[in-house]
Order: C-alpha cells, then structure tokens, then sequence
C-alpha cells in the first residue's frame, strides 16, 4: 500500500476553496443569464407550436350574456352578500382599560450579573 501524503498549508487550501466557491456561483448565475435570453424564447415558441392558437386581444374577446340571469337573482345576491356582511361584525363598546403591570425583580435581566464580570 503506498501512501502519498501532501504537505499543503491551511492558507492554499482557502484559495482552493475560494476559487472552486467562485467558479460555481458565477458559473451558475451565466448558466441563468444564457437560459433566460435563449431558452425562454425557445420554450415560448415551443408552447405556441403545441396549443396552435394566436395569441388573442381583450377587444377580440366576445362576452356571452346569460339570459338566465335576471334582475331578481341579482337582488337576491347582493341581499345576501350585505346581510352576510353585517352580521360578521362583533358590536363592541369603545372602551380602553390600560392597567400597569408591575414586574417583580428578576437577576436574569440584572446587567451586574453580566458573563464577563471579572473582580
């Protein structure tokens, strides 16, 4: 079994751990950049192949009207929408009592028991 020991200080050793560390952020963030000006539009074109539509206008859109749907349905649900809404309120009084607390010592918040205290 033959045994190779390297002697390297600790201060080369951060270089290389510096430098692998740098190389694989930055490594990653062009990898980012590259798919975001390329890939995106790649994939964009890709999706507008497969579902084969145009891409469509607010104006182009037409809105169906529902002629189920009368003036009554729409009392009824504001009706029940403001009811809903006025029995989700609590009816309380305005009144505020501020009481003061008063805390006992306590040597844990004491500052002349510091960690540090050295005599």
């Amino acid at each position: 079994m033959i045994q190779i020991l390297l002697n390297t200080d600790p201060i080369s050793e951060g270089y290389v751990i510096l430098i692998t560390g740098l190389l694989i952020v930055f490594g990653a963030l062009v990898i980012l950049a590259l798919f975001f000006n390329f890939g995106l539009p790649v994939l964009l074109y890709v999706y507008k192949i497969i579902t084969k539509g145009k891409d469509k206008k607010i104006s182009e859109i037409k809105v169906k009207g529902d002629t189920g749907f009368t003036g009554e349905i729409s009392a009824v649900i504001g009706a029940s929408v403001h009811m809903y809404l006025s029995e989700q309120h609590d009816h309380e009084s305005a009144i505020l009592t501020i009481k003061q607390v008063k805390k006992t010592y306590s040597p844990w918040s004491s500052k002349i028991y510091g960690i540090q205290n050295r005599l």
